[in-house]
């Protein structure tokens, strides 16, 4: 099968050809670390974090460059507002903000280069823009000539003429042109700054990424991706950065991420509605966050809201449910009961067709269809217990692995809080407690189960709901009584 990518250069999808055979070089504009990490933040590392999976899942060795802005114009105004030093305001957010990821389930880049370490890289593919002729000083800023670049705009889709025509150049600038931008600002007071050969100064924010990127991964790399917010100026002005520099092609693949909205309104400090992830996660688990953006392309606006949330946490919960149930059956040592072979070719077919999915631009939403279609399938054979503990096995090998590549199933940091809490829930009925989890359930419910038999409703009720409150669902039904987790 072969990966088509929408490529926003070409605005179709085209098949993925990386430079370097078995190798993919992707980088990923990172975060601007002057407050804490939000939902929007989450939403396009998420969705690159899915993306670089399946590229692994795939056999490629991929390498993830993801940058650092820790010096820029709101960091400076926010520590200078704390009277703090710039650089360690940014080192403090750096940390929290990867740490918001973490707790999120999003896996760290392989690299995350900060503005603030590599200026001389930068100040070098500067000197070499100036000496291609694509750039001026002007005393002591440093531009670059968006005219003297022919292609600018091809990203956008904008024409030079038009964007020239609402364009104006305020009285304070320096520039010639009001569309050129900047590549180096000279000094102010209260401001971190760093020698040039033009003087003391700091970089403009677009030249970070087109030198670290260019730095770690070479010219052309594979994959540059974004929130859509940033096709321009950002991107388009990368581009021009960096083919000014080298004369060599920038990128050969451009993805873009749908801007999030909260409760169908823009995202913005203004409107008030910025959710960090740190409350999010407060409110819904990692894992219900993360399958509600998976279960919207990538390239689609996605609505955070109540209800999309409770849907997403509904949906899991089906999910794992047949997850428990597979690794209990596999337990049980079952025999089958027929040919195996129509199962098997199901657990195939869908394996195929949920590569399929991933295959077409990384279709998320499509993907997880065919897995409640296996599903839906898993559980007819399960009920009517047709098929053996080592078919069943299969079946759960397949759903853990194609599962994770949408983030699903997770070891979770709880776990040992849960084992507390049962372990606690066990002394107070006076089950002795065993190392497994599992057994120490066991024992519980046959206290509960007594509790029935003796008409003793309250205590069998209470302990149903300490357990649900801990994560573990009771189904009472013929054969016996049930038990599954569901958080």
């Amino acid at each position: 099968m072969v990966l088509k990518i929408y490529n926003t250069m070409s605005r179709k999808k085209e098949e993925f050809i990386p430079v370097e055979k078995g190798k993919v070089k992707m980088y990923v504009c990172g975060m601007t670390v002057y407050s804490d990490a939000h939902i929007g933040h989450a939403r396009t590392y998420l969705a690159f974090d899915i993306i670089r999976r399946y590229l692994e899942y795939k056999g490629y060795k991929v390498t993830y460059v993801q940058n650092i802005t820790d010096v820029d114009d709101k960091i400076i105004a926010a520590a200078n507002k704390k009277g703090i030093n710039p650089l360690d305001y940014s080192k403090y957010f750096t940390e929290r903000c990867l740490k918001d990821l973490d707790a999120l389930g999003i896996r760290r880049a392989d690299f995350y280069p900060k503005a603030s370490e590599n200026i001389n890289d930068m100040i070098e593919i500067i000197q070499k823009i100036l000496e291609n002729g694509y750039g001026y000083v002007s005393d002591g800023d440093v531009y670059f000539s968006v005219e003297k670049f022919k292609e600018y705009g091809r990203l956008s889709r904008r024409k030079l003429e038009e964007m020239k025509a609402g364009a104006r150049i305020e009285p304070t600038e320096k520039k010639r042109n009001p569309l050129d931008f900047a590549l180096w600002k000279s000094a102010k007071p209260g401001e971190p700054s760093w020698d040039s050969p033009w003087g003391k100064g700091r970089p403009g924010w677009h030249i970070e990424c087109s030198t670290m990127s260019s730095k770690y991964l070479g010219l052309p790399f594979d994959i540059h991706g974004g929130g859509m917010d940033l096709i321009f100026p950002h991107h388009e002005n990368e581009i021009a950065q960096a083919e000014a520099a080298t004369g060599k092609k920038f990128v050969n693949y451009w993805i873009h991420v749908g801007l999030l909205t909260v409760n169908k309104e823009k995202m913005s400090k203004s409107l008030g509605n910025i959710i960090n992830i740190r409350d999010a996660i407060k409110k819904w688990k990692p894992d219900v966050i993360r399958f509600f953006f998976v279960s919207n392309h990538h390239r689609s606006p996605p609505d955070f809201n109540e209800k999309a949330l409770e849907n997403a946490e509904a949906s899991l919960k089906k999910i794992y449910r047949v997850k428990q149930d597979l690794e209990k059956y596999c337990k049980e040592k079952h025999m089958a009961k027929s040919d195996e072979k129509i199962f098997l070719s199901e657990v195939k077919k869908f394996k195929n067709r949920f590569e399929e999915a991933m295959d077409d631009d990384f279709n998320t939403p499509r993907a997880i269809a065919e897995l409640f279609s296996f599903i839906r399938i898993v559980n007819r054979y399960l009920k009517n217990k047709e098929i053996s503990s080592k078919a069943a096995e299969k079946a759960y090998s397949t759903l853990l692995e194609l599962g994770k590549i949408l983030t699903l199933f997770q070891e979770k940091k709880e776990e040992t809080e849960v084992k507390e809490k049962i372990e606690k829930l066990a002394k107070k009925y006076g089950v002795k407690t065993k190392d497994k989890i599992d057994e120490i359930i066991d024992e519980i419910l046959k206290i509960r189960e007594n509790a029935r038999k003796n008409k003793e409703w309250v205590k069998a009720d209470a302990i149903r709901a300490e357990l649900n409150e801990i994560g573990i669902e009771i189904e009472d039904t013929r054969e016996g009584t049930r038990w599954r987790k569901v958080k």
